[in-house]
């Protein structure tokens, strides 16, 4: 029987940038995989109105998961307003429950903003929730409990920079590099986003800048592009590096993380 991972971003783009790479070798390795966005897009637009971009966005995380070949779902949170709060934990546990996960793919607990922060932390608090069949996540048509906790993997942040400009070595990292053409195609899906981060974050070509941050991360490990993940090894979850496992020679471990 087929094992399930779920890469969750914050928004629209985020799993594209930053995990996508090892969701498709998972895939190709007999997994079943699944994407969820938490928020809307809503906020990445200096042209259209909130309504319109959210409906242009949706359009194009579900372009970019067809592509992969993987269902996407929606926690339907606003930019700039996700929340540690009740309704938005019952929403992302709704969504690890409907992929039926065993392993769970989010932004790292720091990051450089708090839409991505608090991403992890309700992440981490659904895969906990997402077990105990009395948590009810109040959707019409809930999925049933889980029967484990699932694994959970903090991807590098963005750029691989904390939040004062180092450098963060992960745990390990995933070499993606035969993943490239298709992290760019799906990235390409993204296109009202370009205008969107030339004006916000100064990178006129996202799609460079992606390969630039996946160079960045392969580097730790000897690889042209990479993916880097650190595992979540608190009290209940799994402590099995199920990616190394899944994916064998394409992981290496780092050693002396700071």
């Amino acid at each position: 029987m087929p094992k399930h991972a779920l890469a969750i971003g914050a928004h629209p783009d985020d799993v594209e940038f930053l995990m996508a790479g090892t969701l498709a070798l998972l895939q190709a390795g007999g997994w079943e995989v699944a994407i969820g966005v938490v928020a809307k897009g809503d906020c990445g637009t200096k042209e259209m109105s909130r309504k319109e971009i959210t409906a242009v966005r949706r359009g194009e995380a579900e372009a970019a998961a067809k592509l992969l070949g993987a269902p996407v779902y929606f926690a339907g949170q606003n930019d700039l307003n996700i929340d540690v709060n009740a309704e938005a934990r019952r929403k992302v546990t709704e969504i690890v429950r409907r992929a039926r996960a065993d392993l769970v793919l989010t932004h790292p607990p720091s990051d450089y903003m708090s839409d991505h922060e608090f991403t992890s932390r309700l992440v981490r608090d659904a895969c906990f929730c997402a077990s105990t069949p009395n948590y009810e996540t109040e959707d019409p048509n809930p999925a049933q409990a889980l029967d484990h906790i699932p694994a959970l993997f903090y991807c590098s942040p963005i750029e691989g920079l904390d939040l004062y400009g180092n450098a963060v070595r992960p745990g390990f990292v995933v070499d993606v590099t035969t993943q490239l053409d298709l992290k760019r195609n799906m990235l390409a899906c993204h296109a009202s986003q370009r205008n969107w981060l030339r004006a916000q974050h100064g990178i006129d070509q996202y799609l460079i800048a992606m390969e630039e941050w996946g160079r960045t991360c392969g580097a730790f490990a000897g690889f042209e592009q990479g993916e880097g993940f650190t595992q979540h090894l608190g009290h209940a979850f799994p402590r099995e590096n199920h990616i190394e496992t899944a994916l064998g020679a394409r992981v290496r471990i780092l050693k002396n993380r700071a």
